[in-house]
């Protein structure tokens, strides 16, 4: 199991931005998220490394004409992961098979949104 001061040293800054929808043909770059994680040398989430610091695993969500959402990566039962700005599920943004992602610049990721849409954003930034 990785020590504490070994998880701090695999923290990555992940960033998202809308990728292409019929609204944003192009993509957006003011739209999306910058969220804190541990990953693996493959660029996978580590569960074990988000266990031993969960606090560390923030979230930004960002939106052209809105403000700024504050949250945390959460992981829940059954391996699902997902978006949390408030106790209790309500707001929670759920990421499809967020555990099987490679987080790399280019690749994709769907979040379900608050509005219940699941929209796909693309790896722009890991450091």
């Amino acid at each position: 199991m990785a020590t504490l001061e070994e998880v701090h040293m695999t923290l990555k800054r992940i960033r998202l931005e809308l990728a292409r929808t019929p609204d944003f043909p192009d993509g957006s770059s003011q739209h999306g998220y910058e969220f804190t994680a541990p990953l693996d040398d493959k660029g996978h989430l580590d569960r074990a490394g988000w266990s031993l610091n969960k606090a560390g695993c923030t979230v930004r969500r960002f939106w052209k004409g809105d403000d700024d959402e504050i949250g945390r990566l959460i992981h829940r039962r059954g391996g699902k992961w997902a978006f949390s700005y408030k106790e209790g599920d309500e707001d929670d943004e759920p990421i499809f098979k967020f555990d099987r992602h490679n987080f790399l610049i280019g690749e994709y990721v769907s979040v379900t949104e608050h509005d219940g849409v699941q929209r796909t954003f693309k790896v722009i930034d890991v450091a």
